[in-house]
């Protein structure tokens, strides 16, 4: 096994120097007191081993030590401990405009970038027009860069990477600022890298984007390394574990407490208890409950949204003609879903209870409760729609 990227005990720390700016006595008095600086790790005791070919997702909250990682790995940020060998021309987008000179033109900074990037200018010359026509800036090539969307920016760096051929690719977040088309763009040009064997590394909060490209994924958290693995394994153990926890999705719990849902477990059709589920089996949730004093009528609902936030599905017992008519002291409430036609992904459950008149809101829990699909079928798209096919002559 050929590898294209391999650290060993790879950190990175700075210097913390506080708040206020530095002065001559501030400088002085901590030389004369030998008082060390304080430091941060923004990165430490990681080991990578990347194989050549491999599409790897980098995973984690804001502040986690995903970009260091990246920078460490192109040599823009040198470690503080251990080190990285790469085998291969790497090509990095690690910054939004890295490399860009803001009162220069576009067509300028295509030059400037491409050679601080190491490609020759006569190359870029003969690939110019293919450069510009991927970012779609014909129309703004000759405007002082200074001048360009966020998004221009993106897409003009893009595509100036890209034309590099690189044997690695790292490319940060920046990604996310482009317009849907032109991530369109960039996805289809990645599938052309993995079918050329390169290797790509790749920071990004869509997880969709991660469990549909990657081959394995890296969960980065405080610094740390946690877990390395399969996509749906990864990004699983980060929604349940981390990002309800840090509050990195929209987590609400709100209500009167009147009646409280003291835990929600999922079961499959055979009663035992999982958070992952196959796509047309049986998803139950038993959902456990205490009402501290008599509530007439009440009402259990539930919403499926996706890893990416986007509203699947969502009912309650009064929709579906299921009245309780009273509650009282300690209970149970199941939910069954059957069957359960999401596709391959990952997604959260919210459940709530509230009153008749939807006046009152007991006890709601949002994008509290993560699971996973998993799907064995070939079939593209979020959920199975029943259907039957006829022919006739």
């Amino acid at each position: 096994m050929t590898l294209a990227i391999e650290a060993e005990n790879l950190g990175k720390a700075y210097k913390v120097q506080g708040m206020a700016p530095p002065t001559l006595l501030g400088t002085c008095m901590r030389l004369i007191n030998r008082k060390p600086w304080e430091r941060f790790w923004a990165l430490r005791d990681v080991d990578i081993k990347i194989p050549k070919g491999t599409t790897v997702g980098v995973i984690g909250p804001n502040g986690s030590g995903k970009s260091s990682m990246l920078g460490l790995i192109a040599g823009t940020i040198t470690p503080t401990t251990g080190n990285v060998r790469t085998q291969g021309r790497i090509s990095s987008l690690l910054e939004l405009g890295a490399g860009f000179h803001p009162d220069l033109t576009g067509r300028e900074n295509v030059f400037l970038n491409a050679a601080i990037l190491g490609i020759p200018r006569e190359f870029v010359r003969k690939r110019f027009d293919h450069i510009v026509d991927f970012a779609g800036l014909r129309e703004f090539i000759d405007m002082p860069v200074k001048h360009y969307s966020s998004g221009m920016y993106v897409r003009l760096g893009f595509s100036v990477a890209l034309e590099m051929n690189p044997d690695i690719l790292l490319v940060d977040e920046v990604l996310a600022v482009g317009d849907m088309a032109f991530q369109m763009q960039c996805l289809d040009r990645i599938r052309q890298f993995q079918k050329q064997g390169k290797t790509l590394v790749f920071v990004t909060h869509a997880l969709e984007t991660v469990e549909q490209f990657c081959d394995e994924v890296m969960l980065i958290h405080d610094g740390k390394l946690i877990m390395q693995g399969a996509p749906s394994d990864v990004i699983f153990n980060y929604l349940k574990s981390y990002m309800v926890r840090i509050g990195m999705l929209n987590v609400e719990e709100h209500g009167t407490r009147d009646v409280e849902m003291l835990d929600a477990t999922f079961l499959d059709e055979m009663g035992n208890e999982t958070a992952t589920f196959e796509s047309g089996g049986v998803m139950t949730v038993e959902i456990r409950y205490k009402a501290y004093k008599r509530i007439e009528k009440p009402v259990f609902g539930f919403n499926i949204k996706t890893g990416n936030g986007f509203y699947v599905f969502g009912s309650n017992t009064q929709m579906e003609k299921v009245p309780i008519d009273s509650i009282e002291g300690e209970g149970t409430m199941r939910l069954r879903i059957d069957p359960l036609t999401l596709k391959k992904g990952n997604f959260f459950l919210s459940l709530s209870i509230h009153s008749w008149d939807h006046s009152v809101q007991y006890h709601r829990r949002e994008d509290w409760h993560p699971f996973a699909v998993k799907d064995l079928s070939e079939t593209p798209g979020l959920m199975r729609l029943n259907h039957t096919w006829e022919h006739r002559e």
